[in-house]
């Protein structure tokens, strides 16, 4: 980071407000080379945490920023690495707090656009991401608010973006710890002034969770995509020469290897499977259920709903 971005940061900070001209200037320091230095990287965190109001301009470049950093600064790009994820869960926390919507919205958008995060820090977003439900306000991005004590249409769509995003527990779909938050939101704001979309996503998100398919494919380890990458960058052989070598030793080779002829189970066929709720599930269910000896609203719809399914 150069002497004049980190005094540039330290200037704008100083009133408790950026401007728009300020953000713009801002920009201009940071993309010159189209890459973020951990310096900048934390002096943009250390202005959020100056800022007394945040503008929709300051939001989208923080959140740009600062993903970009996290998500493509190390190779292979898209997949955050373990050093990158305990930075960005030291940065949130150091004021001991998810302290602005810019942070959480943050969180959120490293989850949609990277293509793997590390565990802990998938645990760690969910923990968040419902700590802000249950006990957060304040505007957010979009225009909404988050309002303590109940799940609002702000909230509930925060939440479908969190548990959906590519990075999330289990891809395009609910993984068992996004299942039990859930259940506990549910818990924690029954009888409250919840929004419709709540019941919603309530419903289709543990009714997903029992039912539905994910690719296990769909999202690798970064360790395996990093020797992926290697082999595309081999120069000595090449990808090239490579399946020419592969086509004149092995014909066949090509339909084991890249699946033209599938053993087993389709995916139409995978997908019945995934659909049929299992003992295990049911099991699950029943005691999430019965916990408090009765069945509220919000589980009758989730079972109406499993039994039309």
């Amino acid at each position: 980071m150069s002497v004049h971005f980190g005094e540039l940061a330290k200037k704008f900070g100083a009133g408790g407000a950026v401007s728009s001209e300020d953000v713009l200037t801002l920009r201009r320091e940071v993309w010159p080379d189209g890459r973020i230095s951990q310096s900048e990287a934390e002096a943009i965190f250390a202005l959020n945490r100056q800022l007394q109001s945040r503008s929709d301009e300051w939001v989208d470049f923080f959140v740009e920023a600062l993903g970009e950093y996290v998500i493509n600064q190390r190779a292979p790009a898209g997949y955050v690495d373990t050093e990158n994820g305990q930075w960005l869960m030291d940065q949130i926390d150091a004021d001991g707090k998810l302290g602005s919507m810019a942070e959480l919205e943050l969180l959120v958008r490293v989850f949609e656009r990277a293509r793997n995060v590390p565990a802990a820090l998938k645990d760690y977003a969910l923990r968040q991401v419902e700590k802000a439900v249950v006990e957060g306000t304040g505007p957010t991005r979009d225009g909404g608010q988050l309002e303590q004590g109940n799940v609002n249409a702000t909230e509930a769509k925060l939440l479908r973006r969190a548990i959906f995003a590519p990075a999330s527990e289990r891809p395009a779909a609910v993984g068992p710890s996004e299942a039990e938050m859930l259940f506990r939101l549910k818990e924690a704001t029954l009888g409250a002034d919840n929004a419709p979309e709540w019941q919603t996503l309530f419903v289709q998100g543990i009714a997903n969770y029992l039912q539905g398919y994910s690719n296990p494919n769909a999202q690798i380890s970064r360790e395996r995509a990093t020797e992926l990458q290697a082999f595309m960058a081999e120069r000595s052989s090449g990808v090239g020469s490579f399946l020419g070598r592969m086509a004149q030793t092995a014909p066949n080779a090509f339909g084991v290897v890249f699946g033209r002829k599938e053993e087993g189970l389709g995916r139409e066929d995978r997908v019945a499977e995934a659909a049929e709720v299992t003992s295990g599930e049911s099991a699950w269910l029943a005691a999430k259920i019965e916990a408090d000896g009765k069945v509220d609203e919000y589980e009758q719809a989730l079972l109406d709903f499993l039994a039309e399914d």
